[in-house]
């Protein structure tokens, strides 16, 4: 399952990314595999979305959240 398909108020684990290039990014903010990150909320339209993750909020576009695999 992808970051951008968890509903808000759930929690998951990072698993992997399906962008090579994007994960540098991702890894560079905190979203690191084995990390539990949990969607706090998500704008009217769908994007951004706000994660919590490392006791941080960060907010990602779709695009971006599309990139991690959650389980």
């Amino acid at each position: 399952m992808k970051l951008s398909q968890l509903d808000p108020g759930k929690k998951a684990t990072i698993i992997s990314f399906t962008d090579s290039e994007m994960a540098v990014k991702l890894m560079e903010m905190g979203c690191l595999p084995g990390e539990e990150v949990e969607v706090e909320r998500c704008a009217p339209l769908g994007c951004p979305i706000a994660i919590r993750i490392a006791g941080y909020q960060l907010c990602l576009r779709k695009a971006e959240a599309a990139v991690i695999i959650i389980q």
